[in-house]
């Protein structure tokens, strides 16, 4: 059950993250450079969902669990 809350939450924040930094990409219209366009994603907290998300569904994904799945039956 944990693991699935994990996933999710890790999920909401790599979807969150990741549609801010596709729409901070309207910024090359505008005429920001590649370096200025970076300096300003390291600056905006929606950023850091991205990798924080990722990071949480691959925990999420290996950690193993510490108990039988309940549907199994005994050997």
């Amino acid at each position: 059950m944990s693991r699935g809350i994990l996933f999710l939450i890790g999920f909401g924040f790599s979807v969150v993250g990741g549609i801010s930094t596709i729409a901070y990409l309207n910024l090359f219209a505008t005429g920001l450079s590649l370096m200025e366009f970076l300096m300003f994603l390291l600056t905006r907290p929606e950023f850091y969902l991205l990798p924080i998300g990722m990071i949480l569904i691959t925990i999420s994904i290996f950690i193993s669990g510490t108990s039988k799945p309940s549907f199994r039956d005994e050997e």
